[in-house]
């Protein structure tokens, strides 16, 4: 057998066009099918000169080659010269050795091939530089990866940051498939210029030096054996390999290598992610133009989905020749396994040009597709290795110890009880590459998306995969119905980010156990209600609640969760204004708890109710669910349902003009979140104060009181109740006749669709929109508009802005709003029409005129009165 294992060259070898010509390829970025390409040769003539077998090129050839890597002098010049110099000596001749009795000069290395320029690897090079000069007693680091990852790049980048300080010496050796015990020995013995182990440590000397061992997969047990005897021999001699796996010996340091970061769904600071920058750098040397705005987000998605494996990216990327960004999304974004060289193998900078590697760097697969390489890797595992990475590629994004506990519980267990133990598992795919590990959080794990896709092809291969996903609906559901009890109160933020971080899980769990197994669906789905509504997706939460309501499949579910669901359906209408929809909804929740005996429901449906029933003006029965809500908090001890109540009746109280009555119960309502620790119930108390502090006529006070309470939003969700709170800082600045503050807000609130207003000269340069309907926002927006108008003396303008605020279908505390429209379109026109309909609206919602109304009131009758 002759073994496939090269060594890097010594000084001694004359291959000085051979290297130069690799280097400038290199520094170029090109492989060697593409700078044959350019060049117009053959790439075989290319592989010959970088291996130094054509010994004398034709000038033409040279001239070609200088012209495509783009040479100018100086180096045109040196790369030309080089091509008409010496013969070289062959490839074959060992490098000098010493003579007999005499030691080897001091600082003596081994050349290095050029170092490639690495993206996003920075950290791993001081890490791994730190590892093998720091520790004095560290003999043997292994860098491990899935194939293309850029382990052989991150060896040789770490290589050449190190050999200032082994001045013993710094080689290398590629591993040959094949190779026995005496193949490795001898090679690496060769690279230091010695020929038998003994000699190694006298020509050492106690020197640091470093070797370095790539493709230790190939032949890993002579590997193993050789690294044990140079190690022993040489005990100043560190070794760094690299490979799929650990080489397996005591004492070894296991150093996994990820694939690149990148960016998150949003797309933020995406040049930031180096996943991108590879790609982009790549896609320059095949097109001209850089991505184009529209192409952004597909390259955001195609990074992501070849999970940011440099490989992966270069083949995706050197289809950009042909396709734009959206079209290579559109085309390969679903085949990622199907990547492949053009030519079913890349070369590997600084080792043998023959040898198959990725154009980044990193070593590349000798299998022609990126199935194949990950096929290498899991064959690798034992059988129920196998199963559980099968298994576990259900998760979709990233997923905690305690959730792999859950998706490998026994095929027997129902109730997710933990036969397996994950730990180890997960070490041995770490070690292997195929499992990323980012962060200290809880959700930190992740499989590499080619190994996700692969294992996923397996288990539906195997007839698995249905079981699976109905498995992991299961786990995402009972991670839900854990997590649902604390979005309230004091751990709603930790309990909404914990759902953030699963969400695609979520989703994807959502879709398929509403088709697989409804039941499960509903249970997860109404889980979900409060977690949708604080995340602003109470429109897709309601609809997917309906539709698991309606399946005939869920039909015979228990009542209770049912009921459940149909609260948040209630919850999540009142959202978006289509609360009068869901009373009768609403009605039946309260209806199936109190029949269970489910007081802690009763107190759930009954307080939306309260919400629903305000939108169509049944004023005093909201009042009263409040009261029984209130009663039933106060019986069972619920401090939190306590406070609830009280914030609730302190509408009723602003309602009847009561506004002293309002600020004692919302002073209730802080003392009592303040005893269960809720911010969000005192943020939501404090942005009803300021809506207070507004109604009295106490502007500044209102505006600090709300900015306060805004700050507080921003660090809990719950777009809506911010979007109300922005609504009375805007109409307190426009009331107090600050303008331009005003118009800040005004730019935060506008409606979808609204044209652009101007900050100078407000008043008259904003269209007034017609009555739109549906988002009661927007019928705050008109009402700042109508007020910056009346206090700009545009009168006309103003009356336009009230009219469209008093007729926007609103719910809920919208109701006094109208009013307050109708009290502003009366001053603006002192049309005694407005005044009939404001007494209507009054009798109609119960809403009580303040003070400072009446008297705007009274001021316009008065005047009209005084009028010849």
């Amino acid at each position: 057998m002759t073994p496939d294992l090269e060594s890097w060259r010594s000084p001694g070898l004359p291959t000085a066009l051979a290297d130069l010509l690799r280097g400038h390829r290199l520094a170029a970025g090109l492989t060697q099918a593409e700078l044959a390409s350019r060049a117009g040769v053959g790439v075989r003539t290319v592989r010959d000169l970088e291996r130094g077998r054509a010994s004398r090129p034709q000038r033409t050839t040279v001239e070609l080659l200088a012209g495509a890597l783009g040479l100018v002098d100086p180096a045109r010049s040196a790369f030309l010269a080089a091509a008409r110099g010496p013969v070289p000596a062959p490839r074959t001749a060992p490098p000098a050795q010493p003579a007999a009795g005499t030691e080897p000069p001091a600082g003596t290395t081994v050349a290095l091939p050029p170092p490639v320029t690495l993206v996003g690897r920075e950290r791993d090079v001081a890490e791994l530089v730190g590892m093998l000069t720091a520790d004095s007693a560290l003999r043997l680091v292994s860098l491990v990866g899935l194939t293309g990852v850029g382990k052989t790049a991150l060896a040789l980048a770490v290589a050449h940051a190190v050999a200032d300080r082994h001045p013993g010496g710094v080689a290398g050796v590629l591993i040959g498939t094949g190779s026995d015990s005496a193949d490795v020995l001898a090679a690496s013995l060769a690279v230091f210029g010695v020929a038998r182990l003994p000699e190694l440590a006298a020509h050492l000397d106690g020197r640091p030096a470093l070797l370095i061992m790539d493709a230790v997969e190939r032949a890993p047990d002579p590997v193993a054996e050789t690294v044990r005897r140079l190690t022993g021999a040489a005990p100043s001699l560190r070794v760094l390999v690299t490979g799929r796996h650990p080489v397996g010996l005591p004492g070894e340091r296991v150093r996994p290598v990820a694939p690149l970061d990148v960016p998150p769904t949003d797309g933020a600071g995406l040049a930031d992610y180096p996943a991108v920058a590879l790609f982009t750098a790549r896609l320059a040397q095949v097109r001209r133009e850089p991505p184009a705005p529209d192409e952004l987000p597909a390259l955001a998605a195609l990074v992501r989905r070849v999970g940011g494996l440099p490989l992966a990216i270069e083949l995706m990327a050197a289809r950009a020749r042909i396709l734009d960004l959206n079209e290579l999304l559109d085309r390969y974004g679903d085949r990622v396994l199907d990547l492949a060289t053009s030519s079913g193998a890349a070369e590997r900078p600084g080792w043998d040009p023959a040898e198959p590697v990725g154009p980044d760097g990193g070593r590349a697969a000798v299998a022609e597709t990126l199935r194949d390489a990950v096929a290498t890797s899991y064959r690798l595992l034992a059988p129920h290795e196998r199963t559980a990475l099968r298994r576990l590629a259900a998760y979709g994004n990233r997923w905690s110890v305690e959730m792999a506990e859950e998706m490998l519980a026994d095929d027997g267990d129902t109730d997710g009880t933990v036969v397996v133990d994950p730990v180890p598992l997960l070490d041995r795919l770490l070690e292997l590459g195929l499992l990323s590990v980012r962060g200290t959080g809880p959700f930190r794990f992740r499989l590499l998306d080619a190994v996700r896709d692969f294992a996923a092809e397996q288990a539906a291969g195997a007839g698995e995969w249905t079981v699976i996903r109905r498995r992991h609906a299961e786990v995402l559901t009972r991670l839900v119905i854990r997590t649902a009890p604390d979005l309230v109160g004091v751990r709603l933020t930790a309990a909404a980010h914990r759902l953030d971080e699963v969400s695609g899980d979520i989703s994807s769990a959502l879709a398929h156990a509403a088709v697989d197994d409804p039941h499960t669906a509903l249970r997860l789905a109404a889980g979900l209600a409060r977690w949708w509504r604080f995340r602003g997706r109470d429109v897709a939460g309601r609809q997917c609640l309906r539709r698991l309501l309606a399946d005939p499949r869920t039909a015979g579910a228990d009542p209770v969760l049912r009921a459940w669901a149909s609260v948040g359906v209630a919850r999540l209408a009142a959202e978006h204004g289509a609360g009068a929809e869901e009373i009768s909804t609403a009605r039946t929740a309260l209806a199936a708890f109190r029949e269970a005996g489910d007081v802690i429901g009763e107190g759930e449906a009954r307080t939306v109710l309260c919400a629903l029933l305000i939108g169509i003006g049944a004023h005093d029965e909201a009042r009263g669910q409040a009261e029984t809500v209130l009663t039933l908090a106060a019986r069972t001890g619920r401090t939190r349902d306590m406070a609830v109540a009280q914030n609730n009746l302190s509408w009723h109280e602003i309602r009847v003009g009561d506004l002293a009555a309002a600020r004692r119960r919302l002073a209730a309502v802080d003392r009592l979140a303040t005893q269960c620790a809720d911010r969000r119930l005192r943020a939501l108390a404090q942005a009803n104060l300021a809506e207070v502090s507004r109604l009295e006529g106490r502007y500044a006070d209102a505006v600090e009181q709300g900015r306060r309470v805004l700050r507080a939003l921003d660090g809990l969700g719950d777009p809506g109740h911010r979007r109300r709170v922005l609504g009375t800082v805007g109409l307190a600045l426009a009331q107090d006749g600050r303008a331009a503050e005003a118009a800040e807000v005004l730019t935060q609130l506008r409606p979808p669709g609204s044209p652009v207003h101007r900050t100078d000269g407000l008043h008259g340069r904003d269209p007034v929109p017609g009555a739109r309907g549906g988002d009661p926002a927007d019928g705050v927006y008109a009402l700042i508009q109508g007020n910056l108008a009346l206090h700009g003396g545009d009168r006309h303008l103003a009356a336009e802005w009230f009219a469209a605020a008093a007729d926007v279908s609103v719910d809920g505390q919208d109701r006094r709003d109208v009013v307050e429209a109708l009290v502003g379109l009366a001053a603006s026109t002192g049309d005694p029409a407005v005044l009939e309909r404001l007494d209507e609206a009054c009798r109609g919602s119960g809403v009580r005129l303040l003070p400072q109304e009446d008297g705007l009131l009274y001021a316009l009758v008065a005047a009209r009165r005084a009028a010849p």
